[in-house]
C-alpha cells in the first residue's frame, strides 16, 4: 500500500514535466552496479546502461582498487534515456524501490563506502526532483527507516572494465548473479511489469 501511495504521487509530478526530445543521463549508484544494470537493462526508455564508477578522488580507478573502498568512488550506473518516453523522475522511482536507500554504506551483505546509495545530479532539475522523491518517500513512510541516499552533483564518470557489461545476463548462474541480483531483477519485474521493454517480457 505504501509503494502504491507513493508511486501515485509520483505520477503527479510526472504529469506535470516537459518531455525533452533530446537524450538525457542519469547517475545513479544502488549498490552493485551488477544489480543496477540488470534492471535498467530492461526499462523502456532506456538506450543505455554503463556500470562505472562516480563520487571518488582518483581519476580512472580500476574496479579492484574501488572495492577496497580507499578512492572514494561508489559503483553507479550511467543511463541514457529517452525523456519522451520515460522521465528522470520515473527512473528515480525504479531506483528507490529496487534497494535500500536507508542503509548507510552498505546494501545486503556488500558493505563499503563503495556501495552507498547516490544519486549524482546533471543539473538543478535532477537534484530538485531527488531531493522531493526522497521527501514523498519519507512523508508517505514507504520505508520503517530513514533514506540516507546521498545527492550530490556529477563531476565524472568512469566506465568499469568490460567484463563487467551485461554481467548478469552473461553469468546468469554464477552464485552471486542467482542469490542477489536475480531476486533484485524478479523485484523490479513485479512492481514495474509496465514498464519494462517488450523484448524483455
Amino acid at each position: 500500500m505504501k509503494i502504491l501511495i507513493f508511486t501515485l504521487a509520483l505520477f503527479v509530478m510526472n504529469i506535470n514535466q516537459t518531455k525533452n526530445p533530446e537524450n538525457d543521463t542519469a547517475t545513479l549508484g544502488g549498490g552493485c552496479f551488477w544489480c543496477t544494470e540488470a534492471v535498467y537493462k530492461e526499462l523502456k526508455g532506456v538506450i543505455e546502461v554503463l556500470p562505472g564508477f562516480s563520487g571518488g578522488h582518483i581519476k580512472n580507478p580500476a574496479y579492484r582498487e574501488v572495492t577496497t573502498g580507499r578512492t572514494g568512488h561508489a559503483e553507479v550506473v550511467q543511463i541514457t534515456f529517452d525523456p519522451a518516453v520515460i522521465s528522470y523522475e520515473e527512473i528515480l522511482e525504479v531506483f528507490f524501490l529496487t534497494h535500500d536507500p536507508t542503509t548507510l554504506n552498505r546494501q545486503g551483505n556488500d558493505v563499503g563506502t563503495q556501495y552507498r546509495s547516490a544519486v549524482f545530479y546533471h543539473n538543478e532539475k535532477q537534484k530538485a526532483a531527488a531531493e522531493e522523491t526522497i521527501r514523498l518517500l519519507e512523508q508517505e513512510r514507504v520505508y520503517d527507516n530513514p533514506v540516507v541516499t546521498e545527492v550530490t552533483p556529477f563531476e565524472a564518470f568512469y566506465v568499469a572494465e568490460d567484463y563487467h557489461h551485461d554481467y548478469f545476463a552473461n553469468n546468469p548462474t554464477q552464485p552471486y548473479c542467482r542469490f542477489v541480483v536475480a531476486p533484485k531483477d524478479e523485484k523490479f519485474r513485479k512492481l514495474f511489469s509496465e514498464k519494462r521493454k517488450d523484448d524483455a517480457r
